[in-house]
């Protein structure tokens, strides 16, 4: 029996209201479980808008936006509000570029806090949270984001990414804000950690660094034209 994509898109046009024309169009995406693929391209180009609609966070309906999304093989944008927000909470995992970390929490906090609209009992959210950031090298889980380096800051947000075991990973732009030196140590813990889970990875970043760690790559332009993707011998 074929094995359900973690992330599959077809026919995909989204506007903003009054723009004139689409600034996301997604012919056909498909990522296998554990598939890892770079979406590359200069700022301003719509990579962050589509991952907002693979999430739920924009709405994908007429008049502004048409086409399909699937995550785990379910539509998100064929639920209700509430099941959308608690499918998205068991199925998608999301690091931002400023990791978007919850201040006055603490670093356990902030990754049980991303388990809230999961279906994982409320009794194992603090346990879950504790084994998943030790995992990842963070011993300080009672300490607050801005008393973390960045560095560790990033592991939380991987963490709080992970927590429930998505079957897919939406991290965009995750090394702009870091050093390059920092910038190789957090795509070695996304991508590694996404591995080890087995969890899909879509990334977006327009370093050319980034690009080389990634077998997979595709830019906007080539989604809008055809099911195109270039090949290296990435990580």
């Amino acid at each position: 029996m074929p094995e359900t994509p973690a992330l599959h898109i077809s026919n995909l046009s989204f506007t903003y209201p009054g723009a004139p024309e689409p600034v996301v169009r997604v012919n056909a995406l498909s990522l296998a479980p554990g598939e890892q693929i770079l979406l590359a391209g200069t700022s301003g180009r719509g990579k962050s808008t589509l991952l907002q609609l693979i999430a739920g966070l924009l709405e994908l309906a007429p008049p502004t936006g048409s086409g399909s999304i699937e995550v785990g093989g379910t539509n998100l944008h064929t639920l209700s509000s509430a099941r959308r927000d608690l499918h998205r909470g068991s199925t998608i995992g999301m690091i931002f570029q400023t990791f978007n970390l919850l201040a006055g929490f603490s670093a356990l906090e902030n990754v049980m806090a991303a388990m809230m609209f999961s279906k994982i009992p409320k009794r194992e959210h603090r346990d879950r949270a504790l084994s998943l950031l030790k995992s990842l090298g963070l011993e300080r889980v009672q300490a607050a984001p801005d008393e973390l380096s960045v560095g560790q800051q990033q592991r939380v947000a991987v963490a709080r990414a992970l927590a429930c075991d998505p079957v897919l990973v939406l991290a965009d732009e995750p090394t702009a804000s870091l050093d390059p030196e920092n910038a190789v140590i957090a795509m070695d813990l996304i991508q590694s950690a996404c591995r080890e889970r087995n969890a899909a990875l879509l990334c977006t970043s327009h370093d050319p660094r980034t690009a080389e760690r990634f077998a997979r790559r595709a830019s906007l332009d080539e989604l809008a034209a055809s099911h195109t993707l270039t090949t290296s011998g990435g990580h």
